[in-house]
């Protein structure tokens, strides 16, 4: 399985999830194969790691962005990944945009695999605000994160 993780500019909120997924991933359900990756729907960063105060969130919580670098969605990640996870509902539009036809059925919002009774369907942008919003993206993503995995888990297995 496939998954990308989309938001703006690929240094805040899609590299976490992709951080945080790949650590749950390997903790909590070893038995799934996954390939993760994000990216964004600007352009502003391109090359750059996460923004520091992105990695200092995750590392408080034991996740290692370090290594991630930003990048913009291309043509063909519409075909490579299985699934395709908007942040928030205008990354979503924009992808829908640039979708083909056949694409749009594995773009979703991440917060649709958050537990059930979650009222959010927009991971907040943090990069603006107080260091509580990271702390709040980390919350929001690894409840959908583990969502994920179980949705994952559920799905059969091909030959």
């Amino acid at each position: 399985m496939r998954v990308l993780f989309v938001c703006l500019g690929n240094i805040c909120r899609s590299p976490t999830a992709e951080g945080v997924l790949r650590a749950l991933a390997a903790r909590e359900a070893p038995d799934l194969t996954l390939e993760v990756d994000s990216a964004g729907t600007a352009g502003y960063h391109i090359g750059e790691p996460p923004d520091p105060r992105t990695r200092a969130a995750a590392a408080r919580r034991g996740y290692d962005l370090s290594t991630l670098r930003a990048r913009v969605v291309e043509p063909g990640d519409f075909e490579r990944f299985d699934l395709i996870l908007a942040m928030d509902r205008e990354n979503l539009r924009v992808l829908r945009r640039r979708a083909p036809a056949d694409a749009h059925e594995r773009l979703r919002l991440f917060l649709e695999f958050a537990p059930h009774g979650h009222a959010a369907e927009d991971v907040p942008d943090p990069y603006y605000g107080g260091a509580n919003g990271f702390e709040e993206v980390l919350d929001l993503v690894e409840a959908a994160a583990r969502g994920l995995l179980a949705h994952l888990r559920r799905q059969p297995r091909a030959a």
